[in-house]
Parts: C-alpha cells; sequence; structure tokens
C-alpha cells in the first residue's frame, strides 16, 4: 500500500511538472504589447563525419596534404584505428634543421585533418621506406604479416650485439661448417 501511495505521489508530480512546462512554452511572453518568442540555443554535439572513413582513403588524403607542402618530393602514409604514420620524402642533401622545419609544417598541415591530428610524422629515409614496403604488403592482402616482419627488421636494427652475446664455436662445429 506504502509502495502505491509513493507511485502515486510520484506520477502525480512528474505529469504536473510536464503540464506546467507545456503552458509555459505555449505562452509567448509579451512586452509593451509586442509578442516575444523565447528561443534557446543549443551547443551541437554530434561531430561532423567525413564521408570516407576508409584507412586507405584516409592514408591518400594525409598523402596529398604532406605532398602539397614545399619540399616534400613524395610521402607515404599506414592509417589504423586512429593512428597514422606518415614519412616524408625530402631532399637528402638538405641539414637536419631544414628537415626537422619541413617536418614541422607537415604536421601543422596535417593538424587540420580529423585523422590527421593524431598522426605521427616522419623523415627517416629508412623507416619512409620501410612504411613503402608495408604498403605494398597492405596493397597483397598481407598486411598483418607485412607489419610484422618490418617491425622484425627494425628491432633488429636497433638491437645491439654485445660482443660478451656471440658464442664462440666448437672444434666440432667448425669441421661440420666445412
Amino acid at each position: 500500500m506504502k509502495h502505491l501511495l509513493y507511485t502515486a505521489l510520484v506520477l502525480s508530480l512528474a505529469l504536473a511538472g510536464c503540464q506546467m512546462g507545456k503552458n509555459q512554452q505555449a505562452e509567448p511572453n509579451t512586452k509593451n504589447g509586442a509578442t516575444v518568442q523565447k528561443t534557446e540555443r543549443v551547443p551541437q554535439t554530434a561531430k561532423p563525419q567525413s564521408k570516407d572513413q576508409s584507412p586507405d582513403a584516409t592514408a591518400k588524403r594525409l598523402v596529398k596534404v604532406a605532398t602539397d607542402v614545399p619540399n616534400v618530393n613524395g610521402a607515404t602514409a599506414i592509417v589504423f584505428s586512429k593512428i597514422a604514420i606518415v614519412g616524408i620524402d625530402v631532399n637528402a642533401k638538405l641539414d637536419r634543421p631544414r628537415v626537422g622545419t619541413i617536418k614541422y609544417t607537415v604536421a601543422e598541415a596535417l593538424k587540420k585533418d580529423p585523422q590527421g591530428a593524431n598522426a605521427i610524422v616522419t623523415a627517416d629515409p629508412d623507416i619512409v621506406q620501410r612504411l613503402r614496403e608495408i604498403n605494398q604488403d597492405i596493397k597483397r592482402g598481407r598486411p598483418i604479416a607485412g607489419f610484422a616482419e618490418e617491425l622484425a627488421d627494425i628491432a633488429g636494427r636497433i638491437m645491439p650485439q654485445l660482443p660478451r652475446d656471440v658464442l664462440e664455436k666448437t672444434p666440432q662445429q667448425s669441421n661440420q661448417s666445412k
């Protein structure tokens, strides 16, 4: 019985509140005999969606943005999830500060693109070549295998070779290799 009373009370308050809101909206405000209608601005909550969200189309768009920057001879891009890696090809004779300026300019241009804002820009020739190879693997239908192979190659390059880790061949191993 108590629950029924609480439910009836809550329901009547809710209906009274809705009724009051309707009455207030239906009656326009009057000021000096003129009718004044109130409008309320509501901020847009949904972000505008770009027309094509495929990673391939996004990569092509980011490459176009990067190659439009002066002194960028070419570019390649890989997009996965919300992250992109953009490799730029610049003149090999440029000094490091100038290359850094070009990278910064490309990053500024990419920032204006919804997916480009999260991009990583590199001008390292080895990394750019590896990005090209990953792109080729993606086009051949081997995105994961190609990425894993290139990642292994990169790790192999940065792993140091310590002399103490080199194993000495035993006389038996030396005879077998002949």
